[in-house]
């Protein structure tokens, strides 16, 4: 399947196809200097297989987690472009996850005002979600995604064949994007993870089920001006659990949609996450949550703006006050 998205005025190819990564070079432009960026928790095989059909592959590999998301490696990324006499003609590839998308997106958005970048993303939290949209960033200060800027793929390639490395709890963390695709825009996928448990899925069929929701949203607001903020959803408390605890980002966003949807969704919600092996309670201090959450760009004073689902398949921008926000956060964070 071949999905185009166009964003902005741009338009790009999303390749979803079992074995497509063996056919890099004929999907995307790989016949320059290319830097290939991936991280230490992907197998090496995956880079290895793409920088092999670079014609100048320049191959880095990184920490995994989140410390690698940093204005330091920022920086080591792009004085490796400048050392190596990249041009605007040449490109950036990320292989993995969300992480390596977000820290080699940003480096080819920043590098000579933008060079092209191709990403190829090799974890279900990153295939469903994060490789389309264009959000690049690292963190700052503690602050998650802080600094960034929107800078759109030339290319996406989704090789479902990679799955198949995947630990259980990279799989569980990925379902929870895929589940909170159909609560804010698709009560159909919801449902059908509901019957059939998260983990007894046609994982081509969810894909790209999640994959229509985000396209969908991205063409109408390309810069999170107004519906784009729906995929927030589950983020605003989920970022600041992940800011205060080792939980993966996707087992943050399970525990983050729990306090932000109706008593009728929650009920319905809980088993479906359970059923993918996430969990429902995070072991941290509230208020250390709520800080987190405090510091994030998407606050406006005390008010916070965030994701609400009323039922499957509808999300609401709301406005909510600080307190309120708080009691929250302690509904699903205890010491």
């Amino acid at each position: 399947m071949v999905l185009n998205i166009s964003p902005g005025g741009k338009s790009y190819d999303v390749t979803v196809e079992n074995g497509c990564m063996d056919r890099s070079s004929e999907l995307l432009d790989l016949g320059r200097k290319c830097l290939v960026v991936t991280d230490d928790g992907v197998p090496a095989e995956y880079s290895e297989k793409i920088a092999s059909q670079c014609s100048e592959p320049f191959r880095i590999t990184v920490a995994r987690g989140e410390a690698s998301k940093s204005m330091e490696m920022l920086e080591r990324l792009l004085g490796m472009m400048l050392e190596n006499s990249f041009t605007r003609s040449d490109c950036v590839v990320a292989v993995g996850g969300g992480m390596p998308g977000d820290l080699a997106g940003f480096a080819a958005a920043s590098y000579m005002r933008g060079i092209d970048f191709y990403n190829i993303p090799t974890t279900i939290l990153s295939q469903a979600d994060s490789s389309i949209g264009g959000k690049t960033a690292v963190n700052l200060g503690g602050v998650k995604n802080i600094v960034g800027a929107f800078h759109q793929p030339k290319g996406v390639l989704i090789d479902p064949d990679t799955l198949e490395t995947l630990s259980e709890r990279h799989r569980a963390a990925g379902m929870a994007e895929i589940i909170k695709s159909g609560l804010i825009a698709d009560a159909g996928l919801f449902s059908y993870i509901e019957e059939k448990g998260a983990k007894d899925l046609d994982m081509m069929k969810v894909i790209e089920a999640a994959l229509r929701v985000k396209k969908k949203v991205v063409e109408e607001d390309e810069r999170e001006s107004g519906i784009r903020r729906i995929l927030n959803f589950g983020h605003t408390i989920g970022h600041g659990i992940e800011s205060v605890t080792g939980l993966l980002h996707g087992e943050c966003v399970a525990i983050g949609m729990l306090p932000m949807c109706s008593t009728e969704v929650r009920e319905r919600l809980i088993p479906v996450l359970e059923s993918a092996g996430l969990g429902t309670s995070a072991e941290c201090d509230p208020e250390e949550v709520f800080e987190a959450v405090m510091h994030d760009k998407k606050i406006s004073g005390s008010v916070i703006r965030t994701v609400y689902v009323p039922e499957p398949g509808t999300a609401e921008i709301v406005e909510m006050e600080a307190e309120e926000l708080k009691s929250r956060i302690n509904s699903v964070c205890h010491k």
